[in-house]
């Protein structure tokens, strides 16, 4: 996918590096795979706060994607490439020979008319999704379990690739996109080449304008609140931080402090840290 710049005509277009869409092949979703989204504006079940400078923003409407790929020795024709607003990257809309449609994650470089399958005996090309130990080391994949039949959980945004790097008795090494290298049992599949939009990164709204139709709402500085709001308010003018170090609003140490469990489950499978 490709990006474009806009004519510096305005203050807020100055900066503005928007997407060109000339990926997209289809406006409107496929109605049968479309379901409501009710907006939660960072709150949980409770009602109360739980991500901030969150509310707001269009209306979206769900695309169910498969992320499992469970229909296995069944060919699906690429029928169209389009854009998800619930997600960085593009989804595909598949129809298979038995009749039925379902969305797929759209790898980077799939065309509409394209032949897609998945199982055991699909061939190692994009867009295909095998088991763990049927791929050949140094592919790209993405869209990994992380238990067998659970469906993709990792490497699923725009760009995002790991690689199959050797395998060690029932397990298979995996670099991330993070550079964690990590053990996966060798019967999770994952679908072969790096996710669409790669061009994601290289996004830049422009103004605050934007934002607010994507649901993001200002971003105040802890310095220009009160103290009563924030550990780094008050003062005359601008203040230093003080105290010893940064801090959230709660009193809690920001900037550097690990949060990563160190007892987190599956953590044996951990070959390499990402740091």
């Amino acid at each position: 996918m490709g990006v474009r710049a806009l004519r510096p005509t305005t203050a807020g277009t100055r900066h503005a590096v928007w997407p060109s869409y000339e990926e997209t092949t289809r406006q409107e979703p496929e109605r049968s795979l479309v379901k409501a989204k009710k907006r939660s504006s960072g709150r949980n079940a409770r009602g109360k706060v739980t991500a901030r400078r969150r509310g707001g923003g269009n209306k979206r409407k769900y695309r169910v994607v498969d992320f499992r790929r469970d229909k296995l020795g069944v060919p699906g024709k690429v029928a169209s490439i389009e854009y998800d607003p619930n997600r960085s990257a593009h989804i595909a809309l598949v129809h298979y020979a038995d009749g039925e449609k379902r969305y797929i994650l759209a790898p980077a470089g799939i065309r509409p008319g394209d032949t897609i399958q998945a199982g055991p005996d699909a061939e190692v090309r994009s867009g295909n999704s095998l088991p763990l130990k049927n791929i050949p080391t140094g592919s790209l994949v993405h869209n990994l379990e992380l238990t067998p039949g659970s469906g993709g959980k990792i490497v699923r945004s725009a760009g995002a690739a790991a690689q199959v790097l050797s395998r060690e008795e029932h397990y298979i090494l995996i670099r991330l996109p993070s550079g964690e290298i990590r053990r996966i049992p060798e019967e999770c599949t994952a679908t072969i080449g790096q996710v669409s939009n790669v061009d994601h990164k290289n996004i830049s709204q422009g103004k605050a304008g934007k934002m607010r139709h994507l649901g993001r709402r200002p971003r105040v500085r802890g310095s220009a609140m009160s103290p009563r709001d924030h550990p780094h308010g008050g003062g005359e003018g601008r203040s230093p931080i003080g105290l010893p170090g940064p801090k959230t609003p709660w009193g809690k140490p920001a900037l550097g402090r690990k949060t990563r469990r160190k007892n987190k489950p599956g953590g044996h499978l951990i070959v390499r840290r990402r740091r």
